[in-house]
């Protein structure tokens, strides 16, 4: 395989044509971090384009910001940004928008931290396993993968909960999905509460504008 360039600023080793290849190469020095580079199904999923800050990074903070505290008190831990998640039985290797596994998930070995490089205690770089939740808002560069690509490879790891969040539209569309063998089945309540079972608790997420017209967000606890 020939090595790929992407935008003048990815570039892919021709030598990454697996999984393991692609592991290896995401835990490398090479690896670019310009971008969120995805790997689903054997296929290198490249999206360089920047978040939307009002439909995207604002409520990506929201999230963050009220699910910190709640994981923290369940014995959780959240993670945003750059932590990648990977199933070998999905054949997945990916970075979420927000990610949450229990100590409990931990335990069980459910989901492994893989070490960093050299061993140094206490130093992980990678989830790999099904995560007790993954949060992804979709964006204009990636509505196929969020919504189609990536639930189906997220139920085949064996995610317990996935949050989708669509906030481009006149609308927010939020939805909490809960893993069965069938498939993902939505936990909807009235007046348009999501349930979510990792949480043990509802929520629902309102958008408003303030004074000078921008987008804010509140993900409240129902």
């Amino acid at each position: 395989m020939a090595t790929v360039l992407v935008a003048d600023q990815c570039e892919i080793p021709g030598t990454v044509g697996s999984l393991d290849a692609f592991r290896r190469w995401a835990r490398s020095p090479e690896f670019p971090h310009a971008a969120r580079i995805d790997w689903i199904g054997s296929c290198i999923e490249v999206d360089m384009s920047p978040e939307d800050i009002f439909t995207h990074g604002s409520l990506k903070t929201e999230l963050v910001r009220v699910l910190g505290t709640l994981a923290k008190a369940r014995d959780m831990h959240l993670f945003t940004g750059e932590t990648r998640v990977t199933s070998v039985v999905a054949d997945l290797s990916v970075e979420p928008d927000v990610v949450a596994v229990s100590e409990a998930t931990l335990a069980s070995g459910r989901v492994r931290l893989v070490p960093a490089a050299g061993g140094r205690p206490d130093r992980f770089v990678e989830l790999e396993g099904g995560p007790d939740l993954v949060v992804e808002i979709v964006s204009d560069a990636s509505v196929r993968k969020d919504t189609q690509r990536l639930p189906a490879a997220y139920h085949a790891a064996g995610v317990r909960e996935l949050w989708l969040v669509d906030a481009r539209g006149s609308e927010v569309r939020f939805t909490i999905q809960r893993w069965e063998p069938q498939g993902w089945v939505i936990d909807a309540g009235p007046g348009g509460t999501a349930h979510s079972t990792v949480f043990g608790c509802g929520f629902v997420l309102e958008r408003s504008r303030n004074k000078q017209g921008r987008f804010v967000y509140d993900l409240v606890v129902a």
